[in-house]
């Protein structure tokens, strides 16, 4: 009868032992690729987009990679109220103006006009905008119905998850080249 002997079986078993770590971490820094990918085009759509601004909408921009039950999660958000109004438009204009929603989100809208003093603002809204000026008692102020959605951020990550799946992977290989198998 003829003997076999399987050399290398203790180094398999550590490093499949090994492995979902080493998965887990490179889809960690993966996530983290991803988020900074998104990021960085909604900064780039608010650069080439923003006339009148000083970049403070994109400095706004955060992102985080959590593990949430076992998941891995990245998220990307700005918490600058402008973010919102340009993400979906204000008031009638911006319900009616072409933007992409997640389903079951159902943004309320103002339905009336209304008015912004011209004091508050640095820059002519009727030249920027189109909103009319108008006198009230010895003030001016602008009206408005309001503005379109202009979205940058839901692009940007619809873009950055396109990417996703062939960033992981080619994470995921290079950590287990690397740490499991690579020379």
């Amino acid at each position: 009868m003829a003997e076999v002997e399987w050399r290398g079986s203790d180094k398999l078993k550590a490093q499949l032992k090994k492995m979902p770590s080493v998965v887990h971490d490179a889809i960690w820094d993966a996530t983290f690729d991803v988020v900074e990918k998104a990021e960085g085009y909604a900064v780039k759509e608010l650069q080439s987009s923003v006339k009148y601004g000083n970049g403070e909408l994109a400095r706004s921009i955060k992102y985080e990679v959590v593990d949430s039950d076992g998941k891995i999660v990245g998220r990307v958000w700005s918490d600058d109220p402008v973010a919102l109004f340009r993400e979906l438009g204000t008031g009638r204009v911006g319900e009616e103006s072409q933007k992409d929603l997640p389903d079951g989100f159902t943004p309320v809208y103002r339905q009336t006009p209304w008015f912004i003093p011209a004091d508050d603002v640095d820059t002519d809204l009727s030249e920027l905008y189109g909103m009319p000026k108008i006198e009230i008692d010895g003030h001016t102020f602008y009206r408005t119905s309001g503005q379109p959605a202009r979205q940058f951020l839901t692009p940007a990550v619809k873009q950055a998850s396109r990417e996703a799946p062939e960033m992981i992977k080619q994470s995921v290989e290079a950590a287990l080249h690397n740490k499991l198998g690579g020379s």
